[in-house]
């Protein structure tokens, strides 16, 4: 009998029609059978949301190289938990996400969609992986992003990844022959520098356009930041478990005593 080929579910967060996601279901359509379902409009920077009180609706749509998929009125979790609960034949090999336009590197896995949706495949035991390219331009170049996320999909087929791990995968703006290499990084100690625009709408009243500045505080050469300004992919393991186990000795000396609430 001839073995199945991996089941790989591919989804994003800039909305099914995004030139990121065309280019990495041309990637994985190669590398086994695919179901492509994210959300019918940008949802950059939702991070981990979920739908509760508003109904969610899965359209087919019909895509490139006669590939068939889904567009979904929710978030990128939304699209995932429906793929696994509604969609797919039997539990999924693989979930990749992306090619998302723009940097998904240090705090901003935090706010990101695109890791979001991989984050919940490891929540579900499925090993995943986001992809992000450091080009907001609609009309990016994806030929060298291509090929990294080729050669990262069959290194987890092969290699599998560790239990509550997937990968933050960040890809420079450069040709293929620019990259140095793919450095396996952590995440840099970064923030954002935020400011609020205010302006006036047309009829006099207030509104906010957030603005800010990415500041790295992080001097470490082994940081996702430090891989990507040297011309390097980086490719951070990503855990779910946010306990910092650093700072619980340390709490546990402040003894709380509850003889008194005071």
């Amino acid at each position: 009998m001839k073995p199945k080929l991996p089941l790989i579910v591919v989804t994003n967060d800039d909305g099914i029609t995004a030139p990121g996601i065309k280019a990495l279901m041309e990637v994985a359509a190669t590398l086994g059978e695919i179901i492509v379902i994210a959300p019918d409009k940008p949802q950059s920077g939702v991070g981990h949301a979920i739908t509760l009180n508003s109904t969610l609706r899965i359209n087919k749509v019909q895509l490139n190289y006669g590939l068939k998929g889904f567009s979904c009125s929710g978030t990128p979790v939304d699209c995932i938990k429906l793929a696994l609960n509604e969609i797919v034949p039997r539990k999924p090999d693989l979930i990749v996400s992306g090619i998302n336009h723009g940097s998904n590197c240090s705090i901003n896995v935090i706010y990101s969609g695109t890791m979001s949706a991989a984050i919940e495949g490891v929540l579900e035991g499925i090993p995943s992986v986001g992809f992000s390219l450091l080009d907001y331009s609609i009309e990016a170049d994806f030929s060298a992003s291509k090929k990294v996320a080729k050669k990262i999909i069959k290194a987890i087929l092969k290699n599998k990844l560790p239990k509550n791990v997937c990968l933050n995968v960040n890809i420079p703006k450069l040709r293929e022959e620019e990259i140095m290499g793919i450095k396996i990084c952590r995440q840099a100690i970064a923030n954002w520098e935020e400011k609020f625009d205010k302006r006036l709408d047309p009829s006099g009243k207030e509104y906010y356009w957030l603005t800010g500045e990415f500041k790295n505080y992080d001097k470490g050469n082994d940081t996702d930041v430090w891989a990507l300004k040297n011309n390097y992919v980086s490719v951070v393991p990503t855990q779910i478990d946010l306990t910092a186990y650093t700072a619980i000795e340390k709490l546990k000396k402040w003894k709380f005593d509850i003889s008194t609430w005071e």
